[in-house]
């Protein structure tokens, strides 16, 4: 019996190590994301993202969230080491946040798909007449409807999921010595402006400079969370107490 106790909780510290992994590797891809963003301004028109594919075909992707589809996959094992690590302290709310985080990530991932916009514009590249042309160009405008990103002012529904699994996960975190305070109330914060978002999509969806700062301030608040909780598995893969005070 106790060597099998001693098994699992090996193989909680290979979760909390692969999960801190890949907390620090979507923070990195984030913070890249957002420095391609300023520099090439995403387009709200489809001959727009074709024009940047056909000056760089990487920008173009990034800025179609390539970088993004990535992180999503990494939050896959985030989400399930934070799961590991809080689920003794409130079952109900953590069993309902990682199903949230999981179907969020799922949607997210299944409506957002940049290699789609990539071919569109080779096709139209390779288009010989003016209705192959428009034909190509109503399906980049599918597209964009269905991937309907928040930063061009659309309503996602994977990341709004993601983003109430979120504060749920910062709530239990408040409840325990596992995470710090800091990276609790961090959480609260970020997840909290998330949600708020869409309030401001549907009565402000027009306010492109509101739009920005948002977007800059949840990003970066984000980016910060995940570094935090990545250092903290860490922590808890190398068998570092998992009653803490500050972290």
């Amino acid at each position: 019996m106790n060597k099998l106790v001693a098994e699992n909780k090996a193989n909680w510290k290979d979760l909390y190590k692969i999960g801190g992994v890949a907390a620090i590797i979507a923070a990195v891809l984030l913070i890249i994301e957002i420095i391609v963003f300023a520099a090439w301004p995403l387009p709200n028109t489809v001959i727009g993202y074709f024009n940047i594919f056909r000056s760089n075909k990487l920008v173009g992707l990034i800025d179609f969230y390539l970088l993004e589809f990535f992180a999503y996959v990494l939050f896959v094992p985030i989400f399930i080491a934070i799961y590991a690590a809080l689920k003794r302290i409130n079952q109900s709310y953590m069993i309902i946040a990682i199903v949230l985080a999981i179907i969020g990530i799922a949607v997210f991932l299944a409506t957002n798909n940049p290699f789609s916009m990539l071919s569109l514009n080779n096709q139209y590249l390779a288009a010989t007449s003016e209705a192959q042309k428009s034909m190509l160009l109503a399906t980049g405008q599918m597209l964009l409807v269905n991937t309907n990103q928040r930063a061009m002012g659309g309503f996602n529904m994977g990341f709004l999921l993601l983003s109430v699994a979120g504060l749920i996960y910062s709530i239990v975190m408040l409840q325990s010595n596992i995470f710090s305070k800091k990276i609790a109330y961090l959480g609260v914060l970020n997840f909290a402006i998330s949600i708020a978002d869409y309030f401001r999509i549907i009565l402000l969806p027009s306010e492109t400079t509101l739009l920005l700062v948002i977007a800059i301030v949840s990003g970066l608040l984000f980016i910060i969370w995940l570094i935090l909780v990545g250092g903290r598995l860490f922590q808890l893969s190398y068998g570092i107490s998992e009653e803490i005070g500050e972290f």
